[in-house]
């Protein structure tokens, strides 16, 4: 009865790479992402939809100029613009990654029941060579009326994983969620 006991806890647990920032930052992202939905916050998808129908047509895009009945000198200006259009569509994919993506891991949607008209972006930093992850949880809107302040940790992912690369889901859950919770209690912005 322990041995099964044992195995269920062991499938539960997170295990990392100690030597590796990405493995490490993957499995923390991934906890929040887990903490802040189970905060009652629902994921907004629509900015990962839109960036994989928009990835799909410049695939759609590159295919059509690759396989057009037409042999080269014939079909030239076509490949023109099938280049051209595959080339302003990836511009167009870069610049939503960089303006509205950035470093979130998390976009939501306002808790059901909220006052607040605003969902929550989740954003982390784990710079390489340095073991200080930063978690932001910004206001999705912050033009709003009802936008909180963003708040921010910084700790040592020393703090959260065993010397064997197992995360303590305790300890960080605790973390995240007095963030979440600074997060409600900050004041929402006045409008000037």
């Amino acid at each position: 009865m322990e041995e099964k006991k044992t195995e269920s806890t062991n499938k539960n647990v997170k295990k990392a790479n100690l030597l590796d920032h990405h493995s490490i930052k993957h499995i923390l992202d991934e906890s929040v992402s887990d903490i802040v939905t189970s905060r009652g916050y629902k994921e907004d998808v629509r900015l990962s939809n839109l960036k994989l129908i928009l990835g799909t047509i410049i695939i759609v895009v590159a295919l059509v100029a690759q396989f057009y009945n037409k042999k080269f000198p014939e079909n030239r200006d076509f490949l023109i613009g099938c280049i051209a259009l595959y080339v302003v569509l990836n511009a167009v994919l870069q610049l939503i990654l960089y303006t509205k993506e950035k470093n979130a891991i998390l976009f939501t949607y306002p808790p059901e029941g909220s006052f607040t008209s605003t969902g929550l972006v989740v954003s982390s930093k784990l710079p390489r060579f340095s073991d200080q992850y930063t978690l932001t949880i910004d206001s999705a809107d912050p033009k709003s009326i009802s936008a909180g302040k963003s708040v921010q940790l910084t700790k040592s992912v020393t703090q959260w994983f065993t010397k064997d690369g197992v995360l303590v889901e305790g300890l960080f859950w605790k973390d995240v969620e007095a963030l979440i919770k600074n997060y409600a209690e900050e004041e929402p912005k006045k409008k000037k």
